[in-house]
């Protein structure tokens, strides 16, 4: 009965200490997983604010090409009313050409 108690207790010791190995090595699992989620979280925050400046540098591009459009469009209005007086001068002296012709014949 001694001997039988003794193997037991030598048995349940081992058990002991193994599980104490695994709880150590699953502590430092545990440590190391921390390690890597707060990497994690520091990675997906540098993402976040990363997106959000990728956002404002988009803004801020077409707000640029916006500003550029509209002084392309002014330009463009501005050389159409140009080119439009120009044809009503054509016109006028074509007129005149043509009534000079017919005074002259």
């Amino acid at each position: 009965f001694v001997q039988q108690t003794k193997w037991n207790l030598q048995v349940m010791t081992e058990r002991a200490l193994e599980a104490e190995i695994n709880v150590e090595e699953l502590k430092q699992e545990i440590s190391f997983l921390q390690g890597e989620l707060e990497i994690s979280k520091v990675k997906s925050e540098d993402l976040k604010a990363g997106q959000t400046n990728d956002l404002e540098a988009v803004k801020h591009n077409v707000d640029f090409a916006l500003e550029n459009l509209h002084k392309i469009i002014a330009g463009a209005n501005l050389s159409i009313r140009q080119l439009a007086l120009g044809a009503e001068s054509l016109h006028f002296v074509a007129e005149i050409l043509e009534s000079t012709g017919k005074i002259s014949e």
